[in-house]
């Protein structure tokens, strides 16, 4: 193993945030943080098969009880904005805060896991723990697709909570995600002689008169409310200032709830187009996730909670749980709002707050 800072799981979730923070770990560098995770799990905890894949540490208990828990959460972050070693200071509106890279996007959700780890000796449900590579690159890169592809039965679990940042709400399920490509062809002439050329751009009028108008779905399922949208997100043509463009692409976006799977969300993108001579191309797309809170360990997880919870907008890591047939939701301290930026932070009270209620949640028989 390379030299690793060594980790005390023991100590306050809080402490051991900052000690994860200060453990750079962009996108496939995660060896020493995977190191210090291995490494702590394996001295200060007891009853787990300890596994490392790669950069990911995996850990499970096998007690023969009813029910199993995944706490998942992955160990890398973006790159690095001068923002490690991490800082805790008093905020006059949010108390005191740590801030950091990765203090939301989301080393003080695996804090929280690896605490609970350590400090629970009766757990009321088998616990299955998965710490992974590579969540924030490209989708081939993601550990966790590896592992679901090469050890399949580490993912077998009655529910899965994604520690991803939900500012200390449950957020179930997630919305799926898909961006297609329109394209438009033209004939190019000098912008003097317009009327002799047809402008590829122009031919965008109607879709983006559509999106602008489009009137977004909400979709109630288990008392989470999903709204779409569908955007026009990024357009391109045109080869310079006198020249009628011969050539174009709008990109849009859809982000849909997860009643629908992502054939239903192409066929209604289409629909949204249809009548327009636009080339049509689906360049990235993911399924959403279902909420499934009326599985019983769902169930006691919002119990836990205090009947706390909402959907989930975005997409993130519980759509391939739910692809499983696994219930999942996302819990976990730190504003979304504030991952990825050079000012990430996160109130020291909120992950208090989740490790309390999870700890409740973990040992309620």
């Amino acid at each position: 193993m390379s030299s690793h800072p060594a980790l005390d799981l023991h100590a306050d979730p809080i402490d051991l945030t900052a000690a994860l923070v200060d453990i750079p770990s962009v996108s496939q560098d995660e060896s020493i943080i995977a190191d210090a995770v291995e490494a702590a799990l394996r001295a200060q905890t007891s009853g787990f098969e300890i596994v490392r894949s790669g950069n990911a540490v995996l850990a499970r208990t096998d007690r023969g009880l009813p029910s199993r828990v995944m706490l998942a959460g992955h160990l890398d972050t973006v790159p690095i904005a001068d923002n490690v070693p991490s800082t805790r200071e008093r905020d006059s509106a949010e108390g005191d805060v740590i801030h950091g890279c990765g203090t939301v996007d989301m080393k003080s959700g695996d804090a929280v896991f690896l605490h609970l780890a350590a400090t629970i000796d009766d757990p009321a449900h088998d616990l299955t723990l998965v710490f992974y590579d590579c969540e924030e690159i490209a989708a081939s890169y993601n550990g966790l697709g590896r592992i679901e592809r090469e050890m399949p039965e580490w993912l077998q679990a009655d529910v899965a909570i994604l520690g991803e940042p939900t500012g200390g709400f449950i957020e179930a399920g997630c919305q799926g995600t898909l961006r297609i490509r329109l394209s438009a062809s033209g004939t190019r002439a000098h912008s003097a002689r317009s009327w002799l050329g047809d402008n590829a751009i122009h031919k965008f009028g109607a879709v983006l008169n559509r999106l602008a108008s489009y009137q977004a779905r909400e979709v109630d399922i288990d008392g989470c409310v999903y709204r779409e949208g569908l955007q026009a997100v990024r357009i391109s043509g045109g080869v310079a200032g006198n020249v009628v463009p011969d050539a174009a692409e709008l990109d849009v976006n859809f982000r849909f709830a997860p009643d629908r799977s992502v054939d239903q969300a192409i066929e209604h993108v289409r629909e949204v187009v249809e009548g327009v001579d636009l080339g049509f191309e689906v360049t990235d797309a993911s399924a959403g996730a279902l909420p499934g809170l009326g599985a019983p360990a769902a169930a006691a997880l919002i119990d836990a909670a205090g009947g706390q919870f909402r959907a989930k907008y975005g997409w993130t890591d519980v759509s391939r749980f739910s692809a499983l047939g696994i219930p999942a939701v996302n819990y976990g301290p730190g504003d979304p709002n504030l991952a990825h930026k050079r000012d990430e932070r996160v109130p020291v009270e909120q992950i208090t707050h989740v490790a309390t209620v999870l700890r409740s949640y973990l040992t309620s028989r």
